[in-house]
């Protein structure tokens, strides 16, 4: 594994500055130029766009299907995988030839197992990489499939800290400048119900927007027990939901869907965060050292406050959702349900939610390739992404953390090298127990 640690922090990241970079979207990349994607999306003249899936789990397995089918291109073929685990690469490939076995061609000699295995896919002859590891991992990953040329799609979040967030940007710079296209998995930006909405906020449909709501609220997620034979670093990894430095909190894992929403209605980031959190329920040796929920307080540089809501405690009220209200009217958008527009005095707007955005958004992706048009979602990605990080400083914390704070911290929660015997950066207690943060106490940017 790559020991490479080396994080740019001479990226500008001014809010102003930012925003600007985050106006290159996917649905608005003039700025790019006439960059022909298309031309180099293949490799040694090939028509076929060979992929490389980094990440085997169930979204990497999810992920690849849907590259696979995409609607846009037939000509693409799983030729290699990479993973921490050999198991999770041996069902994933098992998954993915169920449902697409004439696009799969992945023999054992380029299935790529431990933590270094991302460089070897990468370096092995691929036109394009799919990175859906955690996201303590994306970084160093997305980074290594630039320098290589590589298009990409990745999942998100993008980083779990301020200094991912600032390896993200500059990589993005370098793809931009060497027009790779990058897609990132916010799949809701991809669905009916959320752009149909969406473009009406933005023509003024509810007037100004006063607030906003977002709520991430569910029973949580699944745990993966220590095995005897595990070390520390094969315990976290197996079990990165509830380590920081590979998951980032489920605030920034889960909850980033909502806040992305957010950031898209206001075409903008917060500028500071408040909030609270803790473990209520969650604290056996099992769960690592992530709290259970959190509340954050968002304001936008316009004064626009965003409540935000996530929590992983069973049998309470669930809710995957986000909420706007103007001086006209609200919407209300359902995650995997249907939106609804309600202007003052008319009668409501409702909308399905349309095809999955898991799979538009491959659609989208290889028809802006194959026409040979820029494609970049990384920078509101990006924002979106430390919005999550901002609002885990705060809950860690207890207290108000500006934009340019969060941004610009130095606190790096990677270890020091990626190998199994390696360090963890975080040790459980004589009891087992992880030491999660204390509001008032913990240092968290």
């Amino acid at each position: 594994m790559s020991t490479d640690t080396t994080h740019p922090d001479s990226v500008d990241s001014s809010r102003r500055d930012f925003l600007k970079r985050a106006t290159v979207t996917a649905v608005g990349a003039s700025a790019l130029g006439h960059l022909t994607i298309a031309r180099s999306a293949h490799a040694q003249g090939s028509d076929v766009i060979k992929i490389a899936l980094i990440g085997c789990g169930g979204r990497g397995t999810g992920a690849a299907i849907q590259a696979l089918s995409n609607k846009a291109n037939p000509n693409v073929k799983l030729v290699a995988l990479a993973d921490a685990f050999k198991d999770r690469m041996e069902r994933c490939l098992k998954a993915v030839n169920t449902r697409c076995k004439d696009r799969v061609d992945v023999p054992e000699d380029r299935m790529f197992a431990d933590m270094d295995g991302y460089q070897k896919a990468i370096d092995c002859g691929v036109d394009m990489v799919l990175l859906c590891t955690p996201p303590g991992f994306r970084p160093m990953q997305f980074e290594a499939a630039v320098k290589a040329g590589k298009q990409v799609f990745m999942e998100k979040p993008l980083a779990v800290d301020g200094p991912g967030i600032r390896r993200i940007m500059a990589a993005n710079e370098e793809a931009k400048k060497k027009g790779l296209a990058v897609a990132v998995g916010h799949h809701l930006r991809h669905e009916t119900k959320h752009r149909e909405v969406i473009k009406r906020i933005h023509d003024g449909a509810i007037g100004q927007v006063k607030y906003m709501r977002a709520y991430f609220n569910s029973s949580g997620v699944w745990t993966r027990p220590r095995q005897p034979d595990q070390t520390e670093m094969q315990y976290q990894v197996r079990n990165w939901y509830y380590f920081n430095w590979v998951c980032g909190d489920h605030i920034v894992e889960q909850h980033v869907h909502d806040l992305d929403v957010m950031n898209w209605i206001k075409d903008a980031h917060p500028v500071e965060a408040n909030g609270m959190g803790g473990r209520q329920v969650r604290k056996g040796k099992d769960y690592g050292e992530i709290f259970d929920h959190h509340a954050v307080e968002f304001t936008y540089a316009d004064g626009t406050k965003m409540f935000s809501f996530c929590r992983h405690i069973p049998n309470c009220w669930n809710s995957f959702s986000e909420h706007a209200h103007g001086t006209k009217g609200h919407v209300s958008i359902q995650g995997h349900g249907r939106a609804e527009l309600c202007i003052d005095g008319q009668d409501p707007q409702r909308w399905d939610r349309g095809p999955d955005g898991h799979q538009v958004e491959h659609d989208d992706l290889f028809a802006a390739m194959l026409a040979g048009k820029p494609y970049n979602e990384a920078d509101y990605s990006a924002a979106s992404t430390m919005t999550a990080i901002l609002g885990r400083m705060a809950t860690y914390s207890g207290k108000i953390v500006t934009w340019d704070e969060g941004i610009n911290s130095t606190l790096d929660l990677a270890p020091k090298s990626y190998t199994w015997d390696a360090e963890a950066p975080v040790k459980p207690g004589p009891d087992g127990i992880y030491p999660c943060a204390m509001p008032g106490v913990t240092k968290a940017w």
